[in-house]
């Protein structure tokens, strides 16, 4: 330290340039893994089950809700006095 207008708080500081140098160094550092970082795209792999998954969920919407073919079936039935219910299979 030296003695200046400041009295005792007064420090001088030497060889700031390698101090810079690293601190510059190490920010340079950074920006190329930032741009590294920034050129990769984002990857999304979905496991088998999944994949599974998501094709009888396809399939499942593609069955109709009412099976129209069963319905007109039955309504002739029962128009023509044909249908019997058997109670073991309502019960």
């Amino acid at each position: 330290m030296s003695k200046g207008k400041w009295g005792d708080f007064f420090m001088k500081i030497n060889k700031t340039e390698k101090v810079m140098g690293i601190y510059i160094n190490n920010l340079n550092n950074k920006v190329r893994e930032n741009k590294k970082n920034a050129m990769k795209k984002d990857e999304l792999d979905f496991s088998e089950k999944a994949k599974d998954f998501q094709l009888a969920m396809e399939k499942l919407k593609n069955v109709p809700d009412i099976r129209m073919d069963k319905v007109e079936r039955l309504k002739r039935e029962v128009k023509a006095g044909t249908y019997n219910v058997e109670g073991r299979k309502i019960s």
